[in-house]
């Protein structure tokens, strides 16, 4: 199948890659030259597993391609994907210039017959204003060719984007036209053999089931999040209650893993756009205002852990910073509860010695060239000298780290850890302060005071 694709960032680049690995002839567009003739040469601009090989694969083999050609583009495609960005407005609400600049693209050069694919997170109703930028391109032309706008929302995890592409639990298609979904059924064929996955409903319900997923999703993170800042208070342990409550079938285990606050470009974005569209009805969304408002306290308890540890004197002090990313798997520094923490603790008078796999040069690029911040080549040259240890990303080779080796690097041997990585009895063996999210060790209640190393006389 012939397949365009209007967007070359995240999920543009994603979709194009798979179509095009299973033999799809597919063009992303773009309108930044440097970028498309990057993109050409197999040189990507983020990091996601597996994604990078794909790319290079399907060039060498010229299944893909990526231009700035919008005209050329909108000829080679049967179906026509737009996955443009849809930034936040101030009020939360979804920015849709992109969205419809594309759309009138696309009216501005179809010849014959066309299907435009909402790939991008839109709000409910954003088919029907595509489907009229369009009209009224054409109109514009005083051309008449027959389209039809479809929903085709994505569900991929950063750090796993590749394989939920490749293995869906579900593909929804919002659409009224049997000619789209025959369309849709061929072109997602070959990653629908196992069991049909592909759910096909009306155009707004569509629009709908993505905010609604990733609200929901976001609501259980808060959830055991504010649970965890109770047990914290309560002297209970948060991971021993995730067991109890994760066993319940209703409930499971998926998403309620406590920790300092989610970020990314989904779940925040998705969350303000969804409060946006029910207030935009008439309809006061009490719950996912919530969700949004225990986010972003989330994301200061590990200031306030350190601050507490310390006594508020922090000024002079240096934290060992684990995980910059607000996931693993990803460079995405977008709301990531580690730019709140180095925030605050720059404005006390703190540095930063951080390392991630794999985020350094964003972070580099968001906040150049600072004297408190030192951006380390291993985890372990961020230890020396620290005050003390802060885990805001939970890579891998952070799990089962020498701890010895921390202890021994560390001004005070403590860890403040924002994904609950460790046994806090064990690392109590170790002799390190351990304090994560709701682990019956709350500096806000007990504010132990700092230990210092032993030292020889």
């Amino acid at each position: 199948m012939r397949i365009t694709i209007f967007g070359s960032g995240y999920v543009g680049l994603v979709t194009g890659a798979c179509f095009a690995n299973v033999g799809n002839q597919v063009i992303c567009v773009d309108i930044d030259q440097s970028k498309v003739d990057a993109l050409s040469k197999g040189e990507i601009p983020l990091y996601e597993l597996g994604l990078e090989d794909i790319i290079k694969n399907c060039l060498a083999e010229g299944s893909l391609k990526f231009t700035t050609d919008a005209a050329m583009a909108v000829e080679h495609g049967d179906m026509i994907f737009i996955a443009v960005g849809t930034p936040p407005e101030e009020d939360g609400s979804a920015d849709m210039q992109y969205v419809l600049t594309v759309a009138n693209t696309i009216g501005e050069h179809m010849e014959g017959s066309k299907v435009v694919v909402n790939k991008s997170t839109v709000p409910v109703g954003t088919a029907d204003k595509v489907g009229e930028a369009l009209q009224q391109a054409l109109a514009k032309r005083g051309a008449r060719h027959k389209f039809n706008v479809a929903s085709n929302p994505e569900f991929l995890k950063e750090g796993a984007a590749i394989a939920d592409f490749t293995r869906p639990d579900r593909i929804v298609v919002g659409t009224d036209s049997n000619r789209v979904e025959e369309m849709m059924q061929e072109l997602y064929a070959p990653y629908n053999r196992q069991r049909d996955k592909l759910i096909f409903m009306d155009v707004r319900s569509a629009e709908l089931t993505k905010y609604a997923a990733n609200s929901l999703l976001a609501t259980k993170i808060s959830f055991i999040n504010e649970i965890a800042n109770i047990a914290d208070l309560l002297g209970a342990d948060i991971e021993q209650v995730r067991v109890g409550i994760g066993s319940d079938p209703r409930i499971g285990y998926s998403f309620i893993y406590p920790g300092c606050g989610f970020g990314g470009s989904c779940f925040p974005k998705d969350l303000r756009a969804m409060e946006a569209t029910a207030i935009n009805v008439g309809y006061q969304p009490t719950l996912l205002a919530a969700v949004s408002s225990v986010n972003d306290h989330q994301k200061s308890q590990l200031f306030k852990k350190v601050a507490g540890y310390f006594h508020g004197q922090l000024e002079g002090k240096t934290v060992a910073l684990w995980g910059l990313a607000f996931k693993p798997g990803t460079d995405d520094m977008r709301e990531a509860p580690s730019r709140e923490l180095m925030e605050a603790l720059w404005q006390r008078g703190v540095k930063i010695q951080a390392f991630d796999p794999h985020a350094m040069e964003a972070t580099q690029e968001i906040y150049g060239v600072r004297d408190d911040l030192l951006l380390c080549g291993t985890k372990e040259a961020a230890l020396q000298g620290a005050d003390a240890l802060v885990i805001c990303t939970e890579w891998k080779p952070f799990w089962s780290p020498d701890f010895s080796q921390i202890k021994e690097a560390l001004r005070h041997p403590v860890i403040f850890d924002g994904r609950n990585l460790y046994d806090p009895q064990r690392l109590a063996g170790q002799g390190i302060q351990y304090f994560g999210m709701g682990r019956k060790n709350s500096v806000a209640t007990t504010c132990p005071q700092p230990q210092r190393k032993a030292t020889a006389e």
